[in-house]
């Protein structure tokens, strides 16, 4: 069948979820383009270069690799293999006076539960089995929250007797699985492991979230080769080697609606680019200010009542490796004081750049990464309080790292603050808002829709949202989404193309 006119879908930003929906349709036979406000691909999970360091911007290990896991399953799809190595433990705990290893095996890490919680069986057996309820669903495309008919066929073939005994669970939190008996220092261990991965604290996180959340480092955690931002650019390589338009430096600063369709995007260049349907891998906030007056009312409201997202305070260090003690692994997780609440630097996440990785830093040298969680309002001050601000932080997030490595302040040979003032500069998030939704309840979970026809979200605010495998989960939905509306808007039900160009077919 000859097509006169091979629809085109334009993707605004080249993070995870932007790139990973784009490659999918250019193998599904559209035409794509991605405009990128930076200069490199990657967004939150990008890695930035700096005095021969190579540091990541927030996320510093990825997960979703063994079978069955979303990156599994995309390599799989497009053919590509990630650069990525597996890391075992995935990190160690510093929890008062306990020394926690998040081993990778089922047997040591049932060692490790039993000597720190010893009280504490039933629940990990209970978790352990929400948890496979759960990876299982996600293993299907569970097109959570449904919006359309095809959506509740697709769950209803997900389901199974196990997925069926789950689902009381639905409606319960983490904290609501404990044992009355159960010690402060589990209940802390808990709300550490969740608020960097759910985003929140057990007892509102969603029981059935938070369960796969929980088991991510028995699923398997991986270094990423180069950093982290070589995930996107394994994807950007794999688009634009087969006819991908991949376009840096275009920051879009408008999308025009016209008859509740997007219609053209304008950029800082004084570009503009028509397409038919378009991927926004922005929040609700940031695609709510390229509308501006045609903002869809549900979309508005949302902007206006959902409450902001954490930010976060990140501390880039280059150190000298001869200076540093014995380190029990590159991912360490530091609480600093029990009896204070999580995030604002008394809770932080150390991530040193792998010694077998060359690429990361000069010779002698290592790049670390170290973040804490930060509510966005206490950073919406002036520039000087905000400097002060970040000079206090910065003290914080260095005597969290001596607990986990002693002496590494005399290593430290640079050092750079990143605060939600700088997320918001280079990544372009609103406030700086990063991570994505609280994951406390799936009747809240977010859709992909936008309240137009032709535009749809992708990121870290549609679910399962957090960390990359979540997104591309997130971006293999909408991906399927997008196909089906071109098909049904151009008549193309039976048109279906298989084949991706190759590289020379491309040009």
């Amino acid at each position: 069948m000859t097509l006169k006119h091979t629809p085109h879908v334009l993707v605004i930003g080249a993070g995870i979820g932007g790139l990973t929906t784009a490659v999918l349709l250019l193998q599904a036979g559209y035409k794509v383009t991605v405009l990128e406000a930076h200069i490199y691909p990657g967004g939150c999970a990008g890695t930035f270069y700096h005095q021969k360091f190579r540091f990541d911007v927030g996320a510093t290990l990825a997960g979703g690799f063994s079978p069955g896991g979303p990156h599994a399953r995309l390599a799989e799809q497009l053919g590509i293999d990630w650069p990525v190595k597996p890391v075992n433990p995935a990190w160690v705990t510093f929890l008062d006076g306990k020394t926690i290893f998040q081993w990778a095996e089922r047997e040591r890490w049932w060692d490790e539960i039993h000597r720190h919680f010893p009280e504490s069986t039933s629940f990990w057996k209970k978790q352990e089995w929400l948890a496979n309820q759960s990876w299982d669903i996600a293993a299907k495309d569970f097109a959570w929250p449904p919006r359309s008919f095809r959506d509740y066929l697709t769950i209803f073939s997900a389901l199974h007797p196990d997925t069926l005994r789950a689902a009381p669970y639905a409606l319960r939190t983490i904290g609501s699985l404990l044992p009355p008996a159960s010690s402060p220092s589990l209940r802390l261990f808990l709300d550490a492991q969740l608020l960097i991965s759910a985003q929140s604290l057990a007892q509102a996180t969603n029981a059935l979230y938070g369960s796969a959340a929980l088991d991510l480092p028995r699923r398997g955690v991986n270094h990423v080769l180069g950093g982290i931002g070589s995930l996107a650019q394994t994807l950007a390589d794999w688009g634009t080697q087969r006819g991908l338009t991949l376009l840096y430096r275009q920051k879009v600063t408008r999308l025009e609606v016209k008859d509740g369709r997007g219609v053209r995007v304008y950029t800082n260049k004084k570009q503009v680019f028509e397409a038919d349907a378009f991927v926004a891998n922005l929040t609700p906030w940031g695609l709510a200010a390229l509308l501006g007056e045609n903002t869809p009312p549900a979309l508005r409201r949302e902007t206006q009542t959902r409450p902001a997202t954490w930010g976060a305070f990140t501390l880039y260090l280059g150190v000298d490796a001869s200076q540093l003690t014995a380190i029990p692994a590159d991912h360490l997780q530091v609480i600093v004081d029990p009896t204070r609440p999580l995030g604002e630097g008394n809770s932080v996440f150390i991530s040193l750049s792998p010694t077998d990785d060359p690429s990361r830093a000069p010779q002698g040298m290592r790049a670390v990464t170290l973040s804490t969680h930060t509510a966005i309002a206490a950073w919406q001050i002036d520039e000087r309080a905000s400097e002060e601000k970040s000079a206090e932080y910065t003290e914080r997030m260095l005597q969290a790292a001596e607990i986990a490595i002693p002496g590494i302040r005399q290593s430290v040979r640079l050092a750079l603050p990143g605060s939600p003032h700088t997320f918001e500069f280079y990544t372009h998030r609103p406030l700086g808002m990063v991570g994505g939704f609280p994951q406390t309840s799936l009747l809240r979970a977010r859709s992909p829709w936008t309240g137009l026809a032709n535009v749809w979200l992708v990121g870290d605010s549609i679910f399962p949202g957090q960390s990359t495998a979540g997104v591309t989960v997130g971006a293999m939905r909408v991906a399927k989404e997008v196909i089906h509306w071109l098909r049904q808007t151009f008549n193309m039900r039976s048109w279906c193309v298989a084949k991706t160009p190759s590289p020379s077919e491309a040009n």
